[in-house]
């Protein structure tokens, strides 16, 4: 199974500066994301991300499913949209069950819009991305300004990964960020509940 594991900080303005100077060179990824649930919520019911996000103009879909250590499942493929992604998905060995839910109904709940600057990077026993991301959560007509860094495995034990995080959450004292960008987006619905709107202003 793919797996993803990844450690999130949030960052102020001046730690987003000092660590692109510090780094790089890095790939600069304009991202607009917007994810997906069945009309009878049964994907966040399992704690599942799907999505469909815009990289530089390139549409890939990506389902992700969590794991019990906390890492998650990860399956994505270039497709127009979620509905044409589901049968690859599925073939690439995401759950079957994602079909049936898709045959529910595929709505949109919330998104982000975002650049992400990116850089490979050597952890002692392995390698990992370094993810400086800017930009907005969108959610029931509503912003919300974030800027955060992601660590994300590309090779190696776990172990190297957290070392290399805790090291440079303690070099530019980075506070932890426990939350998805899925889970602050959707938070955004609570105080405002009017996701229409936004939908309007951002076509799929």
């Amino acid at each position: 199974m793919p797996r993803e594991f990844e450690i999130k900080y949030r960052l102020t303005e001046a730690a987003f500066a000092a660590l692109s100077g510090q780094y790089g060179p890095f790939r600069q990824i304009r991202m607009e994301t917007t994810y997906y649930d069945d009309a009878g919520k049964n994907i966040s019911l399992r704690r599942w991300t799907l999505r469909r996000r815009l990289e530089n103009g390139v549409s890939v879909c990506t389902v992700k499913t969590a794991l019990p250590d906390g890492s998650r499942g990860e399956w994505e493929t270039e497709a127009a949209d979620v509905a044409a992604a589901i049968p690859r998905l599925i073939a690439l060995g995401a759950p079957a069950e994602l079909a049936d839910f898709a045959g529910n109904g595929l709505v949109p709940v919330c998104g982000a819009r975002f650049t992400r600057l990116a850089a490979l990077l050597p952890a002692r026993e392995g390698l990992v991305e370094l993810a400086l991301d800017e930009g907005v959560l969108l959610g029931g007509g509503r912003e919300l300004p974030f800027r955060e860094v992601e660590v994300e495995q590309k090779r190696g034990p776990d172990d190297s990964t957290r070392r290399f995080a805790a090291a440079l959450a303690q070099r530019f004292s980075l506070t932890p960020q426990p939350q998805s960008k899925l889970q602050r987006a959707k938070g955004l619905l609570n105080s405002a509940p009017r996701w229409g709107s936004w939908q309007a202003e951002r076509p799929d």
